[in-house]
């Protein structure tokens, strides 16, 4: 019974872990490209802070992973 209740621990972890990571990359995305859309000459100066911002939430869902293989 227990194990079960790890396993389930464990996937609610990680799928919580990973909704909000995983709308702010979509949001990120988004409003980049319209930022780019609105001026095309931008992208250069768009494109690092967007992969930067891009990789932190990343990153949160990284995190998220790591303590769900933490749990026992």
């Amino acid at each position: 019974m227990e194990g079960n209740i790890a396993v389930l621990t464990k996937g609610l972890t990680i799928a919580i872990g990973s909704i909000f990571p995983a709308i702010a990359i979509g949001m990120i995305g988004s409003k980049a490209m319209e930022a780019i859309s609105r001026n095309p000459e931008a992208s250069g100066k768009v494109f690092v802070p967007m992969l930067l911002a891009s990789a932190f939430a990343e990153a949160i869902a990284i995190y998220a992973l790591v303590i769900a293989f933490s749990i026992k």
